[in-house]
Parts: C-alpha cells; structure tokens; sequence
C-alpha cells in the first residue's frame, strides 16, 4: 500500500503534491519523495512523514510546474532508504516514475533486464523493474520524439511482461505524463481536471480526496488495462490497452486503507463500510448476544460500528480514545511489550465498560496480538462480557500484491473457526462479516463491479500467476526481514 500523485499545473507544482501527499498519507508512513521538473529533474526524498521530510527549503528548489510524489508504505523489500519514490532514469528522454502495489515476477525480471539488456536494478523496489522494462519499450522504438501511440506500445509491453499489481504515474521529459493501471486494476487511480487556465491543469492520484483537496475536480477512474496521457501539449489521450481486463479490485481499500472521503472505482467509502456494519448486525442479530454497549476499536470501524448500534437498538460510546501522536510500532520481541504498545495508543474510558456486556467493533484482525490486548483492557476496566464484531472477513492468507500482510502462519485465523479465535484473543465470541456480504456491501454503491481481489480471505489470487514457490518466498523474505528489525530493536 502507497500512495501516488503526478501533476502538471499552471504554476509551481510543489506545493500542490505536499498539500496531495498529506492527504494519502496514511497510504504510508515510511519515506516519502517528489521530483519536480523545470528542464531538468529536482528531487528530495526521505524516510519518515511527508511533513518532516519536506522543508521552505524544498519549496524553493523543487522548481517547476510539473511533478510526480510518492508516499511509501514498504512491502517485501523496498525498506531501505535508497528505495524510497519516485525514481529516475536519464534515458531515453528522461523519465520519473512511481507506483502503488507489487511485482511479483520482479526477480525474473531483473534477471532479464542484467542478462539481456545489461540494465543494473540497484535498488529493492520493484518500481525500478517496472520503470526499466517502460524504458527498454520505449528504446526498442527508436524515437526521435514520443507520441502517444508509442507510450500505449511501451505500456502494452509493461502489460505482457510485468505480473502484479501496479497503478503508476510517470513523465516523460518535454513529452507527456502518463498514467496506467494494470489489466486486473487491483490498486486503485484517480485523474482529474482543475480549469484554472487556458489549458487546464490535470493530476492523477491514489485516491481521489487527495484530488479533491487540491481543488481538481470532474474526477474519474483510471479503467483497467488503460493509459492516460497528457502529451507536450496538455492534450489528454485514453488508450484502452488490455483487450479483455478483468477489473478485480482489492476489498482491502474499502474495509481499511482508503480515507472514508474517497471514491474508490465509483463506490463511497464511508457509505460502503456503513452497508458493511449494516450487514454485519443482520450476523449479529442472530447470535442473539446480551449486549449493552457498541465500542469502536479507532479509527476506521466508527463508521460501522455506528451503523450496528443504530441497526441493533444499543447504545454506541467513544469509550476507546487513541493517542494519534503515537508512530508507527515496530515489531515487539514480546508480550509485554505488546501490550505496552496497544496501552500508549488506546486508553480506556473505564466507566463506560463497568459491569456492561461490550460489542467492540474492528476492521479485522490479523495476528490477534493487538485484539487480544484490547479485550484484556477492556475486561481490567470491569466488562461482564466481551464480544468483539469484524466487518470483514477471516484473514488468513498473505497478499502478493502490496500488502505486507503476515506469513500463512501468522494469521490467527488461518486454520481457526470464530470459536477458536475467541479463544486465542480472550474475547467471549466473535462474529466476523462473510465474504459475500462485503463484496454485497461494495456492490451497493456500485452493480457494475463483478470480480473482487479478496486473496487475503479467500487465498484466490486474481492474476493466476501465483504460485506456492512464490508464496514460500515471499514467507522466507519476511522472516528474513522481520529477524533483521528484531536485531535493530533489541
């Protein structure tokens, strides 16, 4: 999960990708970066948040009306520093580029790109295997000058060669920006106009509030399997690339990465996660459970959980508070210190559990390590009972497509029913949403989506391409990382 913004404005672009960035920040808090270009590139890049990285300074040198930022949430590889997008290359033309998601093939190709056309991958972000293969199409063409007819060419050779999910905004210097999204459109890309001028200014992004918040409106869809560029001139060309796109777009972004303000492929997000507590108190009614109070584990299960207490006749308290100063938490050597990690974000407003039956809500559990600590807060503040509700689907299979979810191993749910998760988190019960009723819940703001990514709850990967040699792998890099980070922390 990133987040990615190109722009090409009527005046200095700078300040509109800071303003672009901050609003898809929580796509990723890791490292953040913007190149700008006056005819020649400018760049500043960073670990950290967009707000640190980014100085008076930075607004001065970042020169120019055109730009490509990156916020950085690292998947498998991709941790270092020197990974951190957009990234570059000084031929042909001059191209930036950056993107959302993950390569799975990118050993493969890398291989191919040293072997056969003796390009250096330097780096551990797949982004560079997709800006080297985009390159080498564009090269094989032998241009004195790009038109849009050999960007769609290079993108279709992107297409064939590169597996994954990727939605990606590049330019290409005194040519054209470019946007494009894989054939199975799984992470999603917005494009918008803002008419502040003779010829409007256009930017592309992740999501569309960041759009909005810089004031771009008519805001569509990138489809699947297409491109979007906007040549020398500023005029916008649409090439539908893939001939039979299987638009299959990730449930994750609606269930928790996306802003609740966002359209994601024409559904509303926060009246999406409302149909999902919707649905989820139809499960729950029928559990037939004492409940006096609704409790939202913060932030994004207060649209839901509001909908559930609202649908069940119960009470809805604020009675978990977070600390929003608190980082990012790196992975914690042990139970304690797991449990002091989860008290510095939450803390508990004790009266409003005494002696009552608790349906917390969340988005999902993953380990069960941060439920489980909840459920032994809220029973130390005098709760009778504690049901926990989830209003999306057991998590039980790892994402190769830009989640870094855990290893097959690691899911509490992966070989557990309800019953036995209960168990594992100290809850009384719990009751999880079903697959059908959150693809139902999308679909209501939407009919016209059919095919959904829900590999992570399901184990169904979309682009057919995953094999169990390559999840093994995946599991192996992780733990690899995952020592490494120990190692730093201890």
């Amino acid at each position: 999960m990133c987040g990615v913004i190109g722009i090409w404005s009527n005046g200095p672009v700078f300040r509109d990708l800071y303003q672009g960035l901050l609003a898809i920040q929580h796509r990723g808090q890791d490292a953040a970066g913007i190149i700008t270009y006056d005819g020649r590139f400018h760049t500043k890049k960073g670990n950290g948040l967009v707000r640190d990285i980014f100085t008076a300074e930075h607004a001065e040198r970042l020169r120019g009306p055109i730009g490509i930022g990156h916020t950085r949430y690292p998947t498998i590889g991709g941790g270092r520093g020197e990974d951190a997008q957009p990234f570059q290359l000084n031929a042909p033309f001059g191209i930036i580029m950056a993107h959302n998601g993950n390569v799975v093939n990118y050993a493969e190709l890398k291989r191919i790109l040293c072997e056969k056309h003796h390009r250096l991958l330097n780096s551990d972000n797949d982004l560079e295997a997709i800006l080297n293969v985009f390159a080498q199409e564009i090269e094989a063409q032998n241009l004195r000058t790009v038109r849009p007819a050999n960007v769609f060419k290079a993108v279709e050779g992107v297409f064939k060669k590169v597996a994954g999910s990727y939605s990606v905004v590049a330019y290409i210097a005194d040519h054209g920006l470019l946007a494009f999204r894989d054939p199975f459109g799984i992470k999603p890309l917005s494009w918008g106009v803002r008419r502040d001028g003779i010829i409007p200014s256009y930017a592309m992004a992740s999501e569309s509030v960041s759009l909005n918040l810089m004031n771009f409106g008519e805001v569509k869809d990138v489809p699947p399997g297409a491109a979007i560029f906007i040549d020398r001139n500023r005029k916008v060309h649409l090439g539908q690339i893939a001939r039979r796109p299987r638009h299959s777009p990730c449930l994750f972004e609606w269930v928790y990465f996306a802003r609740p303000d966002s359209m994601i492929d024409g559904v509303n997000v926060y009246r999406c996660r409302v149909n999902l507590g919707r649905l989820l108190a139809g499960e729950i009614r029928k559990e037939n459970l004492p409940i006096d109070v609704v409790v939202p584990v913060p932030d994004s299960a207060r649209d839901a959980a509001i909908e559930i207490a609202r649908e069940l006749d119960l009470k809805y308290r604020e009675a978990l508070v977070k600390n929003r100063y608190i980082g990012r938490t790196f992975i914690m050597p042990s139970e304690s210190a797991r449990k002091t990690s989860v008290s510095l974000k939450l803390n508990p407003i004790a009266d409003e559990f005494k002696s009552k039956n608790v349906l917390l809500v969340d988005d999902s559990i993953v380990r069960g390590n941060t439920s489980r600590a909840i459920v032994e807060m809220v029973r130390e503040c005098g709760a009778k009972h504690v049901y926990v509700a989830v209003y999306s689907p057991p998590l039980r299979n790892p994402c190769v497509y830009g989640i870094d979810m855990q290893t097959r191993t690691e899911f509490v749910a992966r070989n557990r029913d309800a019953e036995a998760v209960a168990k594992r988190i100290g809850a009384d019960k719990v009751i999880y949403q079903t697959l059908d009723n959150l693809k139902k819940a999308v679909r209501m703001e939407n009919p016209v989506l059919r095919n959904f990514c829900g590999a992570c709850f399901d184990g169904k990967y979309v682009t057919g391409d995953v094999t169990e040699e390559m999840l093994r792998k995946i599991e192996e890099e992780r733990k690899h990382i995952q020592h490494e980070q120990l190692e730093l922390n201890i």
